[in-house]
């Protein structure tokens, strides 16, 4: 006999109550997030001045080496070590006794020679009528005549000495050849000077204007070249070209220098060129020796395109940056950006220009996601870009 289950009224109600339970704890999917915000800056082609970092040092405008040029004890030193100085001014004094000693006896031989000539004259007018009334011989005149010429040629010897003795005794005063700043004294006094050679007395330099002789490499200058020739980069002229320091502390140097020449030669040892920019030092804050780095004017390029340093992304294969396209999504863009301006890079490689790149908001946009861009406004008080140079 079989069995067959029943449904009591309990048992329905039951099990519709199972059911009902199940349904509620059904839970519909959550609303996706939106698209993370991003900022991005428009990239477009400009006019930027091309430089080259060149290291450097200080020369000065003009130097000058006092020395001695007559033999004699230093009696005074006249100068404070270290100060600035003017054309002329006194630096040493030699001992002149003997000097002005020489000068008086060169000066009485001029009297002495002055004196013979005007006997010798006189007796060339007295004898002169005599010879036309034939009271003295043609001799006797002749003679008149060469002692005459004699006693002119013995003063011009006494007064050429006379000279070189004012010289000598001029020489015991050892004065600085140019205005500059002049160095630690090379004698002190009592030191016996001049005796066989020109003894080096003190150092006398021009600091404003000054140099700065820079060295580039001659495969760079030619390059350079190449560039300015085929047009990719435009000249600024020899004129216009403008040379801005770093100074070895890293501060930059306030005044522009303006570039001079460059060697015709390249040096066989190091393959670089030399090139002397001339720079203004009213302030004395560079002196000879000083090592400096200079960035130098070359060219202009005039469809150059830039991007703020934090828009490029560095990885272990170069360079690239975030591009949001026309749908809103990320791609991943590499470039090539070797020369700094300042802020920013300048992107040679991998952007035309019209590109929507990101600036800020790395960390949520991933290559092939959609992001909302909106523009990017840059940290007030900003410093203002500078010419490119190269990067390391």
């Amino acid at each position: 006999m079989s069995h067959v289950a029943r449904c009591t009224p309990a048992a329905v109600a039951v099990l519709s109550l199972s059911l009902l339970a199940a349904c509620g704890k059904k839970e519909t999917a959550p609303p996706a997030p939106p698209p993370p915000t991003v900022s991005v800056i428009t990239v477009s082609q400009a006019a930027v001045p091309v430089t080259d970092e060149l290291p450097g040092r200080v020369e000065a405008f003009r130097v000058a080496q006092v020395r001695a040029r007559t033999p004699g004890i230093v009696l005074k030193r006249e100068f404070e070590e270290g100060s600035d100085v003017k054309a002329g001014q006194v630096l040493f004094r030699i001992d002149p006794a003997e000097f002005r000693a020489g000068f008086a006896s060169a000066e009485a031989a001029v009297q002495k020679a002055e004196a013979n000539l005007a006997q010798a004259n006189l007796r060339e007018k007295r004898y002169k009528p005599l010879l036309a009334a034939q009271a003295v011989s043609q001799q006797e005149y002749d003679d008149a005549v060469t002692a005459q010429k004699q006693a002119a040629a013995d003063l011009a010897t006494a007064k050429a000495a006379r000279q070189t003795a004012g010289l000598t005794l001029g020489y015991a005063t050892v004065t600085a050849p140019i205005a500059g700043r002049v160095g630690r004294a090379l004698v002190t006094e009592g030191a016996l000077v001049g005796e066989g050679e020109a003894t080096p007395m003190a150092l006398v330099q021009q600091l404003d204007p000054i140099y700065v002789t820079v060295t580039q490499s001659a495969t760079e200058l030619q390059q350079l070249r190449q560039a300015l020739a085929s047009g990719r980069l435009k000249s600024v002229g020899s004129e216009a070209a403008r040379v801005t320091l770093m100074l070895e502390t890293g501060e930059p140097y306030q005044a522009a220098g303006k570039l001079l020449f460059s060697d015709a030669s390249v040096d066989e040892s190091t393959g670089t060129v030399s090139l002397r920019a001339q720079f203004p030092n009213p302030k004395r804050a560079l002196l000879p020796g000083m090592y400096v780095r200079a960035r130098l004017e070359q060219g202009i390029d005039e469809a150059a395109i830039t991007v703020p340093q934090q828009a490029i992304v560095r990885g272990a294969e170069g360079a690239s940056v975030m591009i949001v396209g026309a749908d809103n999504k990320v791609i991943a863009q590499p470039v090539k950006a070797e020369a700094s301006m300042d802020n920013k890079w300048i992107v040679s490689e991998g952007l035309k220009g019209g590109e929507r790149i990101i600036v800020e908001g790395f960390q949520k946009a991933k290559p092939g996601s959609p992001v909302t861009p909106q523009a990017w406004q840059p940290a007030q008080g900003g410093s203002q870009a500078a010419p490119a140079a190269k990067g390391a």
